[in-house]
């Protein structure tokens, strides 16, 4: 599927399908075209759909809605999607080249993934060449046990120190971490290469909360990435799953979208 990059503004912002969950990935593109986003991001799922160029291609044509990025199914709770650790990153490459996606979305290694993370800097760079896309490393956060971190990836939960090209930050990660996203987006530079838009506090829970309900400065990182004439992605992934009136989703949604609209002008 081939969309005319003038079409897009100068920051897309598009819309994840992990904002619908539970609804289907067919569900994001209908929800993205009523809204007025300008994408969508696939989060690759057991749903057999987002796992299917060819389908995904059909929604995109039938809903006017380019497929801006592929989130690799490299969560805890994918890890039976696409086997092995290398087939989930060059599968997940292979397919947002299908679609037109410029960029994948993948996580940075567990720590028993012990052979794949030694390669992991090396490796993301050969298919990110073969494929002819960018594949940018997710921000993490330390897992707590008992009150006391535990090590889970590896090397770290933060990309940032690491010898990665393309990053992507996660604002509801960053505030467990107890990170501050504005200063850090501004330190990436040229190396930010994908956000998800959310919000959260240092609770130690995954919020996903609303821009703006949370403690993180969203605004001030929009603006910023506006100002500094930014090429990447804002992708909305915000939770609403406790959504329960009537259009409830949608209103959050919306909301969201007039955040990063607000925000994004120049």
């Amino acid at each position: 599927m081939a969309f005319s990059p003038e079409a897009l503004p100068a920051i897309p912002v598009a819309l994840s399908s992990a904002s619908v969950y539970p609804l289907a990935v067919h569900d994001a593109f209908a929800l993205a075209q009523d809204l007025g986003y300008d994408g969508v991001e696939v989060m690759v799922t057991n749903n057999s759909v987002s796992q299917d160029p060819d389908q995904l291609n059909v929604l995109s044509e039938r809903y006017e809605m380019p497929i801006l990025a592929i989130h690799a199914p490299t969560l805890l709770l994918t890890q039976q999607v696409w086997g092995k650790a290398w087939t989930k990153i060059e599968l997940s490459a292979a397919m947002a080249a299908e679609v037109g996606a410029k960029t994948v979305v993948t996580h940075p290694p567990f720590r028993w993934q012990t052979g794949y993370a030694e390669e992991f800097p090396q490796g993301i760079r050969r298919v990110a060449a073969e494929y002819g896309v960018e594949i940018a490393v997710e921000n993490m956060y330390p897992w707590k046990v008992r009150g006391r971190e535990a090590k889970a990836y590896l090397p770290h939960w933060n990309p940032v120190p690491e010898p990665y090209d393309r990053i992507t930050w996660d604002f509801s990660h960053a505030a467990i971490a107890g990170m501050d996203s504005y200063e850090e987006i501004r330190g990436l530079g040229d190396r930010l290469a994908h956000v998800h838009l959310t919000d959260g506090t240092p609770n130690g829970k995954d919020e996903h909360l609303l821009p703006g309900q949370g403690q993180q400065r969203c605004a001030e990182a929009l603006e910023h990435l506006a100002a500094d004439a930014w090429n990447g992605v804002v992708a909305v992934e915000v939770s609403t799953r406790r959504a329960r009136g009537a259009g409830e989703r949608e209103e959050w949604l919306a909301e969201t979208l007039r955040f990063a609209r607000e925000h994004l002008v120049s």
